[in-house]
């Protein structure tokens, strides 16, 4: 086999072993250890959310997943003691994202999409307060594990606050991954594409 061929084997399985969720679905001592958290009030769960909330991880199927973003941000947000007085509320949620990038980053989860609002819903049926948003965001995470351990850093809670500070109101639905949007066979096709490439331009080069 010639060595292209093998560096996109290897390349690929390097990849493929980073950004897929080989720990399969949550165990029930895992779900049993947010329990506990969620009692002690170590999570930003609301008791209103937290039946909902269980019975997601509760249909983990081991696999990857979107959250879908509605951000409603607040103009005038209160002063917070790392980002000072004259903080937008832009700047509370880029102090929010700078421990949110690395750690979602090590887990092969991260922004798909990202905009600002055009206008305000045009297909709206009841929930008057769910009209108006400000900005959209999808955020792809490996699982639902790496999800949870993200939150389960001490620093999440803290920088946690300045989000909800820079809010009015958020609403957050995650979403089964598509299969025909899927990085790994994105992937597949553009190593492939190159290696291809490569063994035309050696087979010029012989002709």
């Amino acid at each position: 086999m010639r060595i292209h061929w093998i560096i996109f084997i290897l390349l690929y399985l390097i990849f493929f072993g980073w950004y897929t969720n080989l720990s399969g679905p949550l165990s029930q001592a895992e779900i049993d250890l947010v329990i506990e958290r969620m009692d002690r009030g170590e999570t930003t769960i609301s008791e209103e959310d937290r039946s909902n909330f269980l019975e997601f991880l509760r249909n983990d199927d081991g696999g990857d997943f979107y959250m879908v973003n509605f951000l409603d941000v607040n103009e005038n947000p209160p002063i917070m003691e790392k980002t000072g007085e004259s903080a937008t509320a832009t700047d509370l949620l880029d102090y929010y994202m700078e421990y949110m990038y690395p750690e979602l980053f090590i887990r092969a989860s991260h922004p798909v999409f990202a905009g600002n609002v055009s206008a305000n819903a045009i297909d709206h049926l009841g929930a008057e307060e769910t009209k108006e948003w400000d900005r959209t965001a999808i955020m792809r995470y490996r699982s639902i594990r790496d999800m949870l351990e993200i939150g389960s850093n001490e620093i999440f809670s803290e920088r946690h606050e300045y989000k909800i500070n820079a809010l009015i109101k958020t609403i957050a639905i995650p979403v089964s991954a598509p299969i025909f949007f899927d990085f790994r066979l994105i992937f597949f096709l553009f190593l492939l594409t190159l290696t291809l490439l490569v063994d035309k331009l050696r087979f010029r080069r012989k002709a």
